[in-house]
């Protein structure tokens, strides 16, 4: 099961569903945002690991994952997903979120979620290393608290709709920007590396 065909929406519609059948009380929108903190700090995971993580998340046994083999194609199709869109040098990645057919109370509480587990992955996927990032990279993860912090809206607003467009860009941006911090290019011999040492 690909979603490389799929809109955002499609796609959003997809993870939720996912969660609606495991009865997880979680949001979709932070385990990709984990996933993708992960990936951007430099970490990478093997199907085993990143089960183990997705198992977790949506509150399910960690044998949920070989007891579903949906779950477990869906969710290995998602972290192949990611990491390619995080690499795309058209720079068309984007965060898992609903589209504008939810409320704009929803959507911002969505941005929210995928924020926290973005900030949660990186921490765990950059550890100490996080400290020595450049100054730009820590006033971006200092924003992205304060956005991850952000619980409702006002009513929805052409105002609300701008504001929460112009913040979902920045923190669209900002992934990729610390992706490409912790990521060097990848060269030939660095490419089929699963290395998660970082420099």
């Amino acid at each position: 099961m690909t979603d490389t065909d799929s809109t955002p929406a499609d796609k959003f519609e997809r993870w939720a569903n996912l969660y609606s059948t495991h009865k997880a009380f979680s949001h979709p929108s932070e385990l990709h945002g984990s996933l993708c903190g992960r990936l951007a700090a430099g970490a990478r995971m093997n199907s085993e690991e990143w089960l183990q993580v997705v198992c977790e998340h949506l509150g399910l046994p960690a044998s949920a994952a070989e007891e579903s083999p949906e779950l477990a194609e869906f969710m290995s199709a998602a972290y192949d997903e990611a990491l390619a869109a995080l690499k795309a040098s058209d720079m068309s990645f984007q965060p898992l979120l609903p589209d504008d057919d939810y409320s704009l109370d929803q959507r911002v509480q969505a941005l929210s979620a995928w924020v926290r587990g973005f900030l949660e992955g990186m921490a765990s996927g950059a550890g100490a290393s996080l400290g020595e990032a450049p100054p730009e990279i820590r006033e971006l993860i200092e924003d992205m608290v304060a956005i991850s912090q952000v619980s409702d809206s006002e009513e929805d607003s052409e105002d609300g709709e701008y504001q929460l467009n112009e913040i979902t860009e920045y923190v669209r941006l900002g992934a990729l920007a610390v992706f490409t911090e912790f990521n060097p290019p990848e060269t030939a011999s660095t490419g089929a590396s699963p290395s998660t040492t970082l420099h």
